[in-house]
């Protein structure tokens, strides 16, 4: 355990932050692995891939309700010094998450094909999705085991053993993908199959590393039978936290969907560009989601702790961190996007859309930095219904002027990026002020209960 209540704020983030954008960049490599070897196929398993993967989505909407709630509520009993509550929440945590990946397995199956089938824009990419969709979705079932334990460790101010695993794990990743996919060594490829599988096949072994490690290693917060007994008030903590966070991945999920759904009509390219585009992006979104996790933890903490001059800061430093580096990757993107582009496509036409997706919707990186920031804050606050509110309102703005354009003469991919840009900005400026009256509500609260 690391005590984040004492010490400068600036250098507890910043070494909070480093191994969380390191595993957070790794985890994303995840789908950009099978996608480079999933490119030497053609556009539609491109496409098939991206249109599944837009699954992980909702996964990571259902595992951010529990590793919000469980970091949340671990960190504040830190600050508090209450050990005993924080091995309860764990150990709650960790039956949610068995819960959450037998609902996985069994919705997933299910309704896999005609998801699928429903946002596809041919044949050829609703076999691809389809195919990869059904090996993809143990590893995704899983994940909620490991984002449970990552986020119980992060609540107690240390990241770099969640870093090391999710390192480890898409090392061996991309050590199954060529193998499977591509059949190396094997001489046996998979395809889209071998794709799917090497990334479950990696994540089970993650999962099985970090329970090696809290058997070994962590004394803070342990695995208890006693507590593992289902306990619904502990849920109800958890899930009040955890449920608006995993609704605005759910928000983002309905968003992407609605965005492969309006592009159907310009064919495979554009959703493979699109698909490439949106992945590199999430990639360049890492450094500012990273400093966006370390805030959590550690307002949470000083939260905890009473310190609310300390939350102050935090937020404070964070947005300073964040948009620099943010400033810095849209320049990168304004200058060369191609670069980005063509490391996994050839395809001129795929170049194309992904590369005027990127130079566009680089204009709000800022933006969506300041956007994490706040969901930070509000996940340490305990009240993470103003960045629901604030997502909510996002979807709104972008998908009625969407659909109105898509059914005007001479629509263009082109109108939807500077939507998007439109509305990330005015979210911004909604999350900035929701939070200060947050903070304010907060301090008033404080002052008034000085006397007493």
């Amino acid at each position: 355990m690391r005590d984040l209540t004492q010490g400068p704020v600036h250098t507890h983030l910043l070494r909070l932050a480093a191994p969380i954008a390191i595993g957070m960049m790794f985890q994303t490599l995840y789908v950009l692995v099978d996608l480079y070897f999933v490119a030497k196929i053609g556009d539609a398993a491109i496409a098939g891939v991206a249109t599944a993967g837009n699954v992980q989505f909702v996964i990571m909407a259902l595992s951010q309700v529990l590793g919000v709630g469980t970091m949340a509520l671990i960190a504040q009993a830190v600050g508090r010094k209450d050990r005993e509550d924080a091995n309860l929440v764990f150990n709650q945590s960790l039956v949610l998450a068995a819960v959450c990946a037998l609902a996985t397995l069994a919705i997933g199956y299910s309704v896999a094909d005609v998801y699928v089938a429903g946002l596809a824009a041919d044949e050829a990419t609703r076999e691809a999705g389809r195919t990869y969709l059904h090996g993809f979705l143990p590893g995704m079932a899983l994940q909620f085991a490991l984002v449970a334990m990552g986020s119980a460790l992060r609540g107690t101010g240390l990241a770099k053993p969640g870093m090391t695993v999710q390192v480890l794990t898409v090392v061996l990743n991309a050590l199954l993908a060529p193998i499977l996919t591509a059949g190396w060594l094997t001489h046996r490829p998979f395809g889209v199959a071998g794709a799917a599988w090497a990334t479950s096949i990696a994540i089970a072994a993650g999962v099985a590393m970090i329970t090696y490690y809290f058997v070994k290693l962590e004394k803070y917060v342990v695995f208890d039978r006693t507590q593992m007994r289902p306990q619904p008030a502990t849920w109800k903590r958890i899930l009040r936290i955890g449920l608006p966070p995993g609704g605005e991945f759910a928000i983002m999920f309905v968003y992407i969907g609605l965005v492969y759904w309006l592009i159907r009509p310009f064919g495979a390219h554009a959703q493979a560009g699109f698909g490439v585009g949106s992945r590199v992006m999430q990639s360049i979104f890492l450094p500012a989601m990273a400093v966006a996790f370390a805030v959590a933890p550690m307002a949470g903490q000083n939260f905890g702790a009473g310190l609310l001059h300390r939350v102050r800061d935090t937020f404070r430093h964070a947005v300073l961190i964040g948009s620099a580096m943010m400033f810095v990757l849209t320049l990168l993107c304004q200058w060369r996007p191609e670069v980005l582009i063509r490391f996994f496509t050839n395809d001129a036409q795929v170049i194309e859309v992904g590369v005027q997706f990127l130079r566009i919707i680089s204009w709000n990186f800022v933006a969506q930095g300041i956007i994490f920031t706040c969901s930070g804050m509000f996940q340490a606050l305990g009240n993470t219904l103003p960045a629901l509110y604030s997502s909510a309102t996002r979807l709104v703005l972008v998908a009625l002027p969407a659909l109105w354009l898509s059914s005007q003469p001479g629509f263009e991919l082109k109108q939807l990026w500077y939507l998007s840009v439109a509305t990330v900005t005015c979210q911004a400026l909604l999350s900035f002020w929701l939070l200060r009256r947050e903070l304010d509500k907060r301090s008033a609260l404080v002052t008034a209960a000085a006397p007493a």
